[in-house]
Order: structure tokens, then sequence, then C-alpha cells
């Protein structure tokens, strides 16, 4: 089982770039464009790590530690998650917090390594950042705390194997409103449309973009492999809750893991093909929105 468990986070380590791939193929194919190749970040990392880094006269260690930092901590945050019927690497009562603060710790590190260049600008995405976040954080907690009293369970390895076909006939409004909440959340957590676009150069609309803007060379494929690996957390979390297919058998459990993990990534290039994105004050009104969803499904579990 241990070895099902490092393989598992391997998985994780190879394939998450593919899925800004896919969501990039969906939106070109929406768009009738033929787009990039799916393996497209790839070729961007690998470049990235061929080339020197540049750092400005105003930086400190900061701004150098932090997205190697950064990486660590969503890498440790792999660790934690459960595939079908496979445990997690790092499985234990309460990992559900840990992986909040290791998400929360990733965040951390990008907005001082923003604020380490002095500049305004990141200054600006930083300030942003953080104030969403202050939003999109309690969501996933609520959550992941509505999770835990459904599972009886206090861990993701036992939370994700008790949500079976059974319990979503049981509490299914519930756990419908739940995954409404997370997909909100990992929009925001993961600068998509609605909430951010990550191919937009607008200073007036940037987010996440603009925090990154000074890094170059390994340091920026550091923060590209990272924020694909982040997407894969928050993509693992809601492909356990909306496909619980526990058949015991580990393959068969990872082979429709990877489906579902691959149909996340074409919902999101739909909802990115098909929604503008939102006005900054509109973005707080779609996560208290989300909390409020989220109270309910808590509430609903309770009962």
């Amino acid at each position: 089982m241990r070895i099902a468990s490092l393989c598992q986070l391997l998985l994780a380590l190879v394939l998450a770039p593919l899925l800004p791939g896919v969501i990039n193929k969906v939106k070109a194919f929406v768009a009738g464009r033929t787009g990039p190749p799916i393996v497209q970040l790839y070729h961007d990392m690998f470049k990235l790590l061929g080339k020197g880094a540049v750092y400005s006269e105003t930086t400190t260690s900061v701004f150098r530690f932090a997205p190697l930092a950064g990486l660590a901590a969503v890498i440790v945050a792999l660790t934690l998650l459960p595939i079908g019927s496979v445990r997690a690497l790092l499985a234990f009562p309460g990992d559900l917090v840990l992986l909040a603060y290791l998400l929360g710790l990733m965040r951390f590190l990008t907005v001082i390594g923003a604020l380490d260049t002095g500049s305004s600008f990141e200054g600006m995405g930083a300030s942003r950042e953080v104030q969403f976040s202050a939003l999109a954080e309690p969501v996933l907690m609520l959550t992941m705390v509505a999770l835990a009293r459904q599972a009886d369970n206090l861990s993701l390895s036992g939370i994700y194997p008790a949500i079976t076909g059974n319990t979503w006939v049981q509490a299914g409004p519930a756990l419908a409103m739940i995954s409404a909440a997370l997909l909100a959340v990992s929009l925001a957590e993961n600068a998509r449309i609605p909430v951010d676009d990550p191919n937009t150069h607008l200073e007036l609309t940037m987010i996440h973009e603009v925090m990154v803007l000074d890094f170059s060379g390994p340091d920026l494929a550091f923060i590209h492999y990272a924020a694909a690996l982040k997407l894969w957390v928050f993509g693992s979390l809601l492909v356990g809750l909306c496909l619980p297919l526990r058949t015991g058998q580990a393959l068969a459990d990872v082979g429709a893991f990877l489906a579902g993990m691959f149909l996340f990534a074409t919902v999101i290039g739909i909802i990115e093909s098909t929604m503008a994105r939102l006005r900054l004050l509109r973005v707080p009104q779609m996560l208290v929105g989300a909390g409020a969803i989220a109270i309910v499904a808590l509430v609903l579990v309770l009962r």
C-alpha cells in the first residue's frame, strides 16, 4: 500500500502540467483554433530551466527563496491526498487542516516574493491576492469540515473512501453544494476565469500574473510547475468527491481518477470559454456566495 501511495504521488508530479494544457486545448477548440499542444507547459518549463535567472538589486534572498519553497509546500500537500481506495502517503487525523495551511503557505511565499521586489505594481497584485484568499480559505475549510462531519473522520484518507454512491443517494444535496463551493474556490485559488485570467497582461485586471512578473529562468519554471500542482490538488479534492469510484483495485481506481482529472480540466476549459471575467468588485460576492452554500451544506450534514 505504501508503494501504491508513492506511485500516486509520482503520478501527480509527472502529469500535473497536462492539466493547463487540456484547459488551453479546450478553449482553443471552442474558439475554433488549433491552440498549443497539451504538453506545451513541459516545453516551457524545460526551456526556462535552461536559462539563467535575473535578479534586481532591490531584491533580497526572500525573492530567490520563495519559488522553490512554494513548490516544496505544494508537493508536501500532494502527499496528503488519497486516490480512490489508495491512502495518501501521509495520512493522520487532522491532515485536512495541514492541507489548508500548506496551500496558505504557498500563497504567502508568492506574496512576499512579489513584495520583496519593491514594485508598487506587484504590490497591487499581492494585495488583491491576499484579499481574495481571505474569502476563499474559509470556504475551503467549511467544505472540509462538512465532508469530515459527513464521513465522521478527520483524515482525508478516511473521508474520501467513505464517500460512495450510497452517500450521494443519502446526502446528495449537501454533497452537491460542497462540490459547487469547492469548484468556486478552485477557480479563485488557481487564478482562473471568472476570477482571474492567466493569459491577460492588462494592468487593471491582473492578480496572480502580476506577482510573478519579475521572476525568470528556473524560478519562473518552479512557479509554473507549482501552479500546475496546485491545480492538481484542487482537482483531486473535487474528483474524489464527485466521482466516488472505489473498486478496491489500485489500477482501476487510479485510472478512473485520471479520467476524472482530465474531465475536471475540460470543465474548467468550458467555463473559461463561456464566461467573461468578473469585475474585481464582483469576485468577493462570488466567494461569499460560495461560503453561504458551504454553510448550508454544513447545516444539512449536521442534521
